[in-house]
């Protein structure tokens, strides 16, 4: 099986390519934008009949979320553009496709978790051009859309890496306690990600680990692992102004991985502990 990864150099794309290794998959093509530019509607077809891929797993995505109301043509042209681009050549080639999305589709307004089947309604222009790519993919009969919140991992920057930084600058953080979510680790996500392409179990997936916490209390665990002594102070999301509306709830069901048989990845602490072993934290 030929396996195509986008956004090797990003903290999911490295993991995905990773954990195939470690299955002995060793026809495994990770890209990034220096390999191929999925904007380029013609490179992506050359690349992709060129190398006739059994599998795409699309990590590559535009993500900063604030920069993205500042620049929307770039973030529209990878999320939407890029994707549609690479779901019209998966599908030429029948290859299976793995669309990784986000809990910014949703409002964040609701008061319970949400369903694979709830409406989108994102409030960001990141979270819409995300949904859009969502749409470009449904196009494909052969998809996997995967929906993950609060990522960290080993290759990349993400929240754990800025307040542990941040630690050895000041003495004090504040920190929003108001939003609530689950933390998604990528070493965990590759694993149930290879799982599901050796399979033909298509659909929409919500893959965060168990748990839920406050941006608060999840930087409070942290520190608490790390063994850190930091005042942290609690804000509300109106103490710390955006330029992109955060969602107020990235609760989501995995009431659909379980039903097809996937297995749940572990709690967020059991993954915080193991990651921040994993950057030699701990």
């Amino acid at each position: 099986m030929k396996i195509v990864v986008t956004g090797v150099e990003g903290q999911l794309g490295f993991d995905v390519v990773e954990e195939l290794k470690s299955r002995k998959y060793n026809d495994i093509i990770g890209i990034d934008l220096k390999d191929l530019d999925i904007t380029n509607q013609s490179a992506v077809n050359v690349f992709m009949s060129h190398n006739k891929p059994d599998v795409v797993v699309h990590c590559a995505a535009y993500t900063a979320v604030d920069s993205a109301e500042l620049n929307k043509k770039s973030c529209y042209d990878v999320n939407v553009n890029g994707t549609k681009y690479l779901v019209e050549s998966a599908k030429k080639l029948d290859a299976k496709f793995v669309y990784i999305s986000t809990d910014y589709i949703f409002s964040g307004d609701k008061d319970k978790e949400y369903l694979v089947d709830d409406i989108p309604n994102p409030k960001s222009f990141y979270g819409e051009t995300k949904y859009l790519g969502e749409i470009e993919t449904l196009k494909h009969s052969k998809h996997f859309i995967v929906r993950i919140s609060w990522v960290f991992g080993k290759n990349g920057n993400n929240f754990i890496k800025t307040i542990l930084k941040l630690s050895k600058e000041k003495n004090k953080l504040n920190i929003v306690s108001d939003q609530i979510g689950s933390p998604t680790y990528t070493y965990d996500l590759s694993k149930l990600i290879v799982d599901m392409i050796e399979t033909d179990k298509y659909g929409v997936y919500h893959a965060t680990n168990e748990g839920i916490c406050s941006w608060f209390e999840f930087a409070k665990k942290i520190f608490e692992f790390s063994n850190i002594d930091i005042n942290l102070n609690a804000i509300s999301t109106n103490q710390y102004p955006t330029i992109a509306k955060r969602p107020r709830n990235s609760v989501m069901s995995k009431k659909n991985l379980i039903a097809n048989g996937f297995k749940p990845l572990p709690s967020w602490q059991d993954a915080l502990k193991r990651y921040l072993k994993e950057i030699e934290v701990i």
